[in-house]
């Protein structure tokens, strides 16, 4: 018996090393993929602009500007004081977008290789209030970034804003949300009823990221500080666990997502460890359910997020580590 483990350790350490130089090679290749982006600072634009640069601000970007909306509105924005403050922080906090930059190059490359239809968007980043549920938006042709959202964790700003919020509200973070916006373009699955949907659907977000950004932690892909994901990784037993036992998967009740999905400051099993925990835990297993999926069926990343969540379960063989 202690021979036999030692041939399946040895076994599994060799797959481990060839799957490690794959994802070497592959990497590399990717990284000779060729972007063609700018990002155009609508935000400085706008600070900078007095009243007569309107109508060219309008010329330029025109998709930001509603009809509905009348140009005394605008007028009347680049004196507001909140704007003001904002145009401060901003600039003081992006004065370049390198680091930025590269990292959205890495995401567009990868994003080429996998989809051969993607082309670059064109790149804005404006001010928004700090509506930090509408971080940025992307189309086909365009991707709109509020960067008054990623000015650090820690910044006075946000001192109104729960913890839980304000720990992705960093710079690190942008080319994250633009990855999971691009993931939801591409994700299909015909209802999101039970528990496990919603669990597959945000699975397969977190893997679309391990796959176009797999130069952030996982920590950075789910949005968990460091012990929240230890916490994750050490319990996902006993996560899973609870799940199953008081027969989670398959209901319905909205009360589910609310408490293991949504943004949260911690997941609700109505135990005495709740106050320890992450919130979003359901995120976490949907993610480990379907990278289970990718590692026992031969699919491609399009065709898995194509498919049904159920189909996923059933075909993951998934076993929670220990």
């Amino acid at each position: 018996m202690e021979y036999l483990k030692k041939i399946t350790l040895f076994v599994l350490v060799i797959l481990a090393f060839f799957s490690c130089e794959n994802d070497e090679a592959l990497e590399n290749q990717i990284a000779k993929i060729e972007t063609n982006f700018t990002i155009e600072r609508f935000d400085r634009a706008f600070a900078e602009a007095k009243p007569q640069d309107l109508s060219s601000l309008k010329s330029t970007f025109p998709f930001l500007f509603s009809t509905r909306i009348p140009d005394t509105a605008w007028l009347e924005r680049m004196t507001d004081s909140f704007q003001v403050i904002l145009n401060n922080e901003t600039n003081l906090v992006f004065t370049d977008f390198k680091t930025v930059t590269n990292d959205i190059d890495g995401l567009f490359q990868h994003l080429k290789y996998y989809d051969k239809t993607f082309s670059e968007p064109r790149i804005i980043t404006l001010t928004n209030f700090v509506k930090y549920r509408d971080k940025l938006a992307v189309t086909d042709t365009v991707a709109v970034i509020a960067i008054d959202n990623y000015l650090g964790a820690d910044h006075a700003i946000y001192a109104n804003i729960p913890r839980y919020l304000t720990q992705n509200m960093k710079e690190s973070q942008i080319v994250v949300d633009l990855a999971s916006a691009y993931a939801e373009k591409q994700i299909f699955q015909s209802q999101k009823k039970t528990f496990l949907d919603e669990m597959i659907f945000f699975g397969k977000q977190l893997y679309f990221k391990d796959k176009v950004i797999p130069f952030k932690t996982d920590a950075q892909k789910i949005g968990y500080e460091e012990a929240q994901l230890e916490f994750a990784n050490t319990n996902e037993n006993m996560i899973w666990t609870e799940f199953v036992e008081n027969e989670m998967l398959y209901k319905t009740d909205s009360s589910l997502p609310a408490r293991f999905i949504a943004d949260a400051p911690f997941s609700k099993f109505f135990l005495e460890l709740d106050n320890e925990t992450p919130g979003r835990l359901g995120q976490y297993i949907g993610w480990q359910i379907v990278r289970a999926y990718m590692r026992h069926n031969d699919v491609t990343l399009k065709e898995m997020l194509q498919t049904e969540a159920i189909d996923i379960f059933n075909k993951s063989n998934y076993k929670p580590s220990k």
